[in-house]
């Protein structure tokens, strides 16, 4: 018996190929994204920095999703053909589709945007509803939830067509709000990634925690790149990208409470953004050292708020200090929402 189950386990670490792919792949391809861009001119302006003549690789975010879909393929072809095991597939596949859908619009508005001002929001919005299609119609999910004073209360045929789609666009949009950092888009996805695959570990939703650490290894390597200085962009494609991913986890592995609570910095950054109409800027005002100061004479973003908190601290503040700040903030989130809802985790 210890023999059969050493060999499994043994086995089981197969799966973590699928990872490797992924970090691999992105490690391979993002280089040559980065110089492709330069050669063709597909480049941005690094917003808070002194010099903005110097432009930055755009919408590296692509060769993230790529790496992650073919990591995430390569863990179901050794589910397949190792494990003889296809479970989970329909459920994996509808959730790559989601966030397929997500990307190319992402993308679509990244290249139209700095020409022709993107998509609109209405339209994104929309788009955002419709790419929840391929969760909803799989019926993905648990239609139980708990709510306080009336316990479990089933939602029914409400679940799939009400809450799905707009835990999926609320996650898209909303984590697309809190960016413009160097590093702070792949280092928040890193975060809430990697717990919300030790939450799929702890609630028997192994499969799920293989597929969020595909994105966490492709995140790591396009961090490397992306942290101050920064030599690639993200761009929509991956921000639509991670917030999908991170509301298709919530919904099948059954603990959106858990995500909603790491969500806390992007519901606080909503409410900052809808105070300035959504049309006041997270970036910083870039001062003639490279230090940064608020940019408006209120608060309108948890950029904003970590410039104000980190000038109290201290007398300069450069961008390095507002991504980590935010980290952190992110981190202590995380364990709270542990120790919160460790009841029937452990």
């Amino acid at each position: 018996m210890r023999i059969y189950l050493g060999r499994l386990i043994k086995m089981e670490y197969l799966l973590f190929i699928s990872v490797l792919v992924s970090f691999v792949l992105t490690a391979l391809a993002l280089p040559k994204w980065i110089k492709k861009c330069r050669q063709v001119g597909l480049l941005w302006e690094d917003m808070n920095k002194i010099n903005k003549a110097k432009r930055v690789a755009a919408s590296g975010g692509i060769i993230v999703v790529i790496a992650f879909v073919l990591g995430v393929l390569s863990y179901i072809a050794i589910r397949t053909f190792i494990f003889q095991g296809d479970g989970v597939n329909l459920e994996i596949f509808a959730l790559l589709n989601v966030i397929l859908i997500l990307a190319l619009v992402g993308f679509v508005d990244d290249i139209l945007g700095w020409t022709f001002r993107g998509l609109s929001a209405r339209f994104r919005l929309f788009l955002a509803f419709t790419a929840s299609i391929p969760l909803v119609v799989i019926n993905a999910g648990a239609s139980k939830i708990s709510v306080p004073f009336f316990g479990l209360v089933e939602l029914g045929i409400i679940y799939p067509l009400i809450f799905i789609p707009i835990g999926i666009a609320g996650a898209t949009t909303t984590y697309n709000f809190l960016a413009g950092f160097n590093g702070l888009e792949a280092g928040q996805g890193i975060i809430i990634i990697s717990f919300l695959s030790f939450i799929a570990y702890l609630t028997g939703n192994s499969w799920l925690s293989i597929v969020g650490l595909c994105m966490v290894g492709s995140l790591f390597v396009f961090y490397f790149y992306n942290s101050y200085p920064a030599k690639v962009f993200p761009g929509d494609v991956m921000t639509y990208s991670i917030g999908a991913l991170i509301a298709g986890m919530a919904i099948l592995g059954n603990f959106e409470k858990i995500a909603v609570f790491c969500f806390i910095p992007y519901i606080i950054e909503t409410f900052l953004k809808a105070r300035g109409r959504l049309k006041k800027q997270s970036f910083g005002r870039v001062n003639d050292d490279g230090s940064l100061d608020i940019p408006y004479p209120r608060i309108y973003g948890i950029t904003h708020l970590s410039i104000f908190i980190l000038k109290k601290l201290k007398k300069k503040v450069y961008e390095i200090d507002v991504v980590y700040l935010i980290f952190l903030f992110q981190i202590i989130i995380c364990f709270l929402a542990l120790w919160i809802f460790k009841e029937g985790m452990f």
